[in-house]
């Protein structure tokens, strides 16, 4: 910290040389707290401005005071990590878009921390419909999140796949908003908070489908019939898509600008 020091007021004495404009103090401490912010945090932050959420010991820091713990310090299984997810947990592995099939236990995306997203989106159904509104979708008016600007995000994918005809076969009988668990476990699913939606289910394949009684640990064939045309124009703003996961869910898309778009300081 003291070298960081160092060098921003060696720097700001010799910008000062040319004429240039000295950093004033609270600038200089600025850039040290913004240096001392994980990775992981910082891109929460910059993925999630209307929350002006703070980073300090450890903490998410929300303008009411309230705070979320970061990392536990725990060891975690992947099964451990995906049913106790804290903040740190959520970015252990990269959201792939260049792999054309996931490798084994990839799934960048499904271990959420729920504290983080009720605090957002809502702690229970009644708290999250009102902040639901309509999208137009191929026919269908869905709800989904205004929160974040996910409802916004989902009316320029829409736009973008209009311009396709050729892939509206793939986006009628989609559906978005319900309150519930994930499948087979305690944490909630994403379409509890209006940021998932699941496009066409007669084009789409889920891990469990083709392997029902699979386990999270054992080795599954990665199937998908979603062309990437659509999964491309979706991760442009900012949704990942479930077909990334090893543990896919083609249908699935969810509204998670943290871990596929990138943020400039």
């Amino acid at each position: 910290m003291v070298s960081i020091l160092i060098c921003l007021l060696l720097a700001c004495c010799g910008n000062n040389q040319q004429g240039a404009k000295v950093l004033s103090a609270e600038e200089v401490e600025d850039t040290l707290k913004t240096d001392t912010i994980p990775v992981y945090a910082r891109r929460i932050i910059d993925a999630y401005p209307d929350f002006r959420i703070r980073y300090s010991d450890n903490r998410l820091i929300f303008p009411d005071s309230s705070a979320i713990l970061c990392d536990d310090g725990k060891q975690k299984t992947f099964t451990g990590m995906l049913d106790s997810c804290d903040v740190e947990d959520m970015f252990s592995r990269d959201y792939d878009t260049v792999s054309t099939i996931p490798s084994y236990l990839s799934d960048c995306g499904r271990a959420r921390c729920d504290e983080l997203f009720k605090k957002m989106y809502g702690s229970k159904d009644s708290e999250a419909r009102k902040n639901l509104v309509i999208v137009e979708w191929f026919g269908r008016k869905l709800l989904f999140s205004k929160v974040n600007g996910a409802a916004r995000q989902l009316e320029k994918v829409a736009a973008e796949l209009a311009e396709r005809p050729h892939l509206k076969k793939y986006l009628t009988n989609s559906t978005s908003y319900y309150w519930r668990k994930v499948r087979g476990a305690k944490r909630q699913s994403t379409h509890s908070y209006g940021i998932a939606i699941d496009i066409n289910v007669s084009y789409s394949d889920y891990w469990l489908w083709s392997n029902p009684k699979a386990k999270e640990s054992d080795q599954i064939k990665y199937r998908n019939r979603i062309p990437m045309e659509i999964v491309r124009i979706f991760e442009r703003h900012g949704f990942i898509w479930g077909g990334r996961w090893y543990h896919y869910d083609t249908m699935h898309f969810e509204y998670r600008p943290e871990l596929v778009l990138q943020f400039s300081r």
